[in-house]
């Protein structure tokens, strides 16, 4: 199994910013995948991005050259930086953690992200 801790949701006005972390811990895999994927009221979950444990990322076309993924493997840890946040970016964030070679997902609690005009 493997457990999700996320942190750094919050409350910020349109055009600030906010950082989310996710650290994995558990039976992990060597070659994995993290991301963030995002749900707002009455919407389905979408990705927002996603990073290999290479480095590769991916972003949803919405958040690309707003948003951040990086992530720490020494820790196991992925972020999330978000910079010129709008409104429409508010949604609970979901981690999610998927090993690269099997069928393996883990998916976090979620944080809350509210973004005011």
């Amino acid at each position: 199994q493997v457990q999700l801790a996320e942190s750094g949701g919050g409350l910020v006005q349109a055009g600030g910013s906010l950082r989310l972390s996710c650290a994995a811990s558990g039976s992990l895999f060597s070659a994995n995948n993290m991301g963030w994927y995002r749900q707002a009221p009455g919407e389905q979950r979408e990705l927002v991005a996603t990073i290999t444990s290479g480095g590769s990322t991916n972003y949803a076309d919405s958040v690309k050259g707003r948003f951040t993924i990086s992530r720490d493997n020494a820790k196991n840890t992925v972020y999330l930086q978000m910079n010129s946040l709008k409104p429409e970016d508010t949604a609970v964030y979901y981690c999610r953690y998927s090993a690269t070679y099997s069928r393996s997902v883990y998916w976090g609690q979620g944080t809350q992200v509210t973004v005011s005009s």
